[in-house]
């Protein structure tokens, strides 16, 4: 049996397929250029390490709990926060799905046309904004039918999407490294000293409010390691295997998106090729590999047709490989998070039809539920009026915020874990105190500016759409769960005073 045990190779392969994500890579370049690599840089060292050793307490100590990130929570601070923050963390897979329903429509575009044409998508007087927003509320509604029949064997489609992945990690760098020999060593993205790595070249993002809230895309970068915090009874020498793969893995991560952030300069002139009305957070990962390809072109001397034609090849690739990672990622996630929270808690804080399960296995009630909520959302931010740029801005930063708030309840709770004396922990790296709490203090700080500075950017600038949408998930989640509580505690006492005043007769 020792043979089966996860060993250090295995775990960094393990947290890297994880973590890593080709498209943040787009997204960073696309907000800061080569002054996003510094917080990501950071968000590494003040979040990514002490969480995710944080995570794989939490994960060795309750190993034989059900319940994710609610059994952790429970254990910790008690069921009713731990409802309320694991109700948070759920939002944050809905907002994905409401933000991702939305955004598959431009890999499905690229695919199609070779450039990303949902902006020119109209249809009976609707804009392109609202043409997207009835897709995607038609794709929640096609896949939460199909997934609620357990008919979720596309998912393994995700599995191909990874290759394509892959694949686009090694075509992005061998592309990028033949460009930079054919162009002697000239950058697309010119670096004028230590200002380059510290200045954005985006005009959003030159205030100090607006640089601190970068530290939350960061943070959606690195999010995921709390899933890795369950496998340490699988690892080889747990207490020995696991911090030695994080610190490799986090290492591996980090210079792997710094180096990634800075290849993009020798492609892409930021001023030149993304300082136009036409590229927005949805679109940008595919205008940088069309625009890749034709870079690599004009290096090899191709027509200017022949140049076009391999940077549409580029962003087609990208395209079918991030549409079918998404289509198989929603099949799984539509009913993944939602089933594991519902299974996990206390089945009292639930009116029976949520957690009822049909003949295959589905909280079909729960996932519909769910369904109606997103396409609620859906509705509302697409007919919103905002431009398409905005629109994907609100999305991204609705995304983001959602995945960080929840880690305020997992990094909050850890000293009350910590002071539990009647809990047997196989695998721990926290045993000081003083130290413990300085470390839980620090990362909550850069997760509250991060999220504090988010919310506050857009207020400054007097937009108040992107402000109100910025915050308002896990706000509004947040309180329909402490209601949901309210109520259900209420019925509770009230059916005992029911069954007591018989007796009391």
């Amino acid at each position: 049996m020792k043979n089966n045990k996860i060993k250090t190779s295995g775990l960094v392969l393990m947290i890297i397929s994880t973590i890593f994500g080709f498209a943040n890579t787009t997204v960073a370049y696309e907000q800061m250029g080569y002054a996003s690599i510094i917080w990501y840089v950071l968000a590494a060292v003040f979040f990514l390490l002490p969480s995710s050793l944080m995570f794989a307490e939490y994960g060795s100590t309750f190993k034989d709990a059900h319940g994710g990130i609610y059994s952790w929570l429970a254990g910790s601070i008690g069921e009713k926060w731990a409802f309320i923050g694991t109700f948070i963390w759920l939002s944050s897979w809905i907002i994905w799905m409401t933000s991702t329903a939305s955004k598959v429509w431009i890999p499905f575009s690229t695919t199609l046309f070779g450039g990303d044409r949902t902006q020119s998508w109209q249809f009976l007087g609707l804009n392109s904004n609202q043409v997207i927003g009835i897709l995607a509320i038609l794709w929640i509604l096609v896949i939460t039918w199909f997934a609620g029949r357990g008919m979720d064997s596309i998912a393994r489609i995700a599995s191909i999407g990874g290759i394509f992945s892959i694949a686009l990690n090694v075509i992005f760098a061998v592309a990028s490294l033949t460009i930079l020999y054919l162009n002697g060593g000239h950058m697309a993205q010119p670096i004028h000293g230590l200002s380059s790595f510290v200045q954005s070249p985006n005009a959003q993002f030159q205030s100090p409010v607006a640089l601190v809230s970068f530290i939350v895309y960061a943070v959606f970068a690195y999010a995921g390691t709390e899933s890795m915090g369950g496998v340490t009874d699988n690892m080889d020498k747990p207490e020995k295997t696991f911090p030695r793969g994080l610190m490799i893995s986090a290492l591996i991560i980090t210079l792997g998106y710094s180096l990634t952030i800075f290849l993009w300069g020798i492609s892409t002139n930021w001023q030149k090729i993304l300082g136009n009305d036409q590229v927005n957070l949805g679109n940008i990962t595919y205008v940088l590999m069309n625009n890749l390809g034709y870079s690599l072109g004009e290096g090899l001397n191709l027509s200017a047709a022949g140049s076009a034609f391999l940077g549409t090849l580029f962003a087609r690739f990208a395209g079918l490989g991030m549409f079918l990672g998404y289509l198989g990622s929603f099949f799984v996630l539509v009913y993944s998070p939602l089933k594991s929270f519902i299974m996990g808690s206390n089945p009292h804080f639930w009116p029976k039809r949520m957690t009822k399960l049909n003949k295959q296995g589905m909280p079909a009630f729960a996932m519909w539920v769910q369904a109606a909520v997103v396409v609620v959302i859906i509705f509302f931010v697409s007919f919103g009026g905002s431009s398409a740029q905005q629109f994907y801005v609100i999305l991204t930063n609705m995304g983001n915020i959602s995945t960080s708030f929840p880690y305020l309840f997992l990094i909050g709770a850890f000293p009350f874990f910590k002071r539990r004396q009647d809990l047997d922990r196989p695998f721990e790296i926290f045993t000081n105190r003083r130290l413990t709490d300085t470390i839980v203090g620090v990362v909550l700080f850069v997760l509250v500016a991060g999220i504090g500075f988010t919310a506050l950017a857009p207020i400054l600038d007097h937009d108040y759409m992107t402000a109100f949408w910025t915050i308002i998930g896990p706000i509004f989640f947040g309180f329909v769960a402490w209601a949901f509580l309210q109520y259900q505690t209420w019925r509770s006492n009230r059916a005992h005073k029911l069954v007591e005043k018989p007796s009391e007769n």
